[in-house]
């Protein structure tokens, strides 16, 4: 795999250099890959690179982000040694790990690395309010958005509706509606219900709330509690009360992480200090972006996390107490 730095990247560090023209020889430059510019991953890595740079005086090292295709692409880029740390959906995480999946022909990746988990992208069953669906098993029958075939929700539905014992027969499956076109259906009454994978607050999710009367559908009990304990790379979510008009209340469901990864051969030093600049600075980081406002210090330091922490971090979060 060649890999080429983004413009914007050259920029970013170009304008490190000109703000510190002294930087000492011994410096260190970290990137971290992400995902697209218009996706939550970009802006969730420059947040961590943020903070990491608030504190580059006093352990040398720079952060800048990679714009990229996202987790697949910086599963193989960490592994191959072209970013130093990446962004990646958990259970891409999982497969990547565990050479199943489309990481089947590479095989295991034994020197992959966790960090710390981010926000939840969660589980989302969204309803008419004058619908009659108040759980997910009231879907049985209905007709259903599920998301186009190899995409994440709809890979999330069908491991859900095996785990209830349920066939893919059990709903009407719909997949040619587009998330522009997806508020219109719903509201038009073509479709009972729409199903997102998605973190929160959600653009799309806001419009189908704002557009007609809609309400948000818990989707727990048993058979998430089975299906999180078989596929690790799930956790519980909570979507909080208030975020989308008419849905006042927190909204239960399950979903797969955001995680930061890395290799075995990144330093422990960069990885503590990554570790470090964001954990000393939980409260402020929380606030600059929104999906991280329901971000907990424990849950980021198992959740969703497949492969072994990375010692840097572990050595930080024993000395904090939030690992044995």
């Amino acid at each position: 795999m060649i890999y080429r730095f983004s413009l914007l990247s050259v920029v970013m560090l170009l304008a490190i250099a000109m703000v510190a023209p002294h930087a000492q020889a011994e410096d260190t430059f970290i990137t971290i890959g992400t995902g697209n510019e218009t996706g939550v991953y970009f802006p969730a890595g420059g947040a961590i690179c943020r903070l990491v740079n608030r504190g580059r005086k006093e352990h040398g090292i720079r952060c800048a982000v990679e714009s990229t295709g996202g987790s697949i692409f910086n599963l193989s880029a960490v592994n191959q040694h072209e970013l130093d740390f990446g962004i990646a959906q958990s259970d891409w995480h999982y497969n990547a790990y565990k050479g199943q999946g489309l990481f089947s022909e590479q095989g295991p990746d034994a020197s992959l690395r966790s960090v710390f988990s981010l926000h939840s992208e969660a589980f989302t069953v969204v309803v008419r309010a004058d619908s009659a669906i108040r759980s997910f098993d009231d879907l049985k029958g209905k007709i259903v958005n599920v998301g186009s075939v190899g995409s994440g929700m709809r890979a999330m539905m069908q491991e859900l509706l095996k785990a209830k014992g349920w066939s893919d027969a059990s709903i009407t499956m719909v997949d040619q509606v587009s998330t522009i076109d997806q508020a219109h259906e719903l509201c038009g009454k073509k479709v009972e219900a729409i199903v997102f994978a998605a973190g929160h607050p959600n653009g799309s999710i806001q419009d189908v709330t704002s557009a007609c009367a809609s309400r948000i559908i818990p989707v727990d009990g048993p058979a998430i509690d089975a299906l999180i304990k078989q596929h690790p790379y799930y956790a519980l979510a909570i979507i909080p009360g208030g975020m989308y008009q008419g849905n006042s209340k927190d909204i239960k469901t399950f979903g797969v992480k955001a995680t930061l990864i890395t290799s075995e051969d990144t330093s422990d030093d960069a990885v503590y200090q990554v570790v470090k600049a964001v954990f000393d600075n939980f409260d402020s980081f929380k606030t600059l972006h929104f999906v991280f406002q329901t971000l907990s210090k424990d849950m980021m330091v198992k959740d969703g996390l497949i492969a072994p922490l990375h010692p840097g971090a572990l050595r930080y979060y024993r000395e904090v107490g939030l690992v044995k």
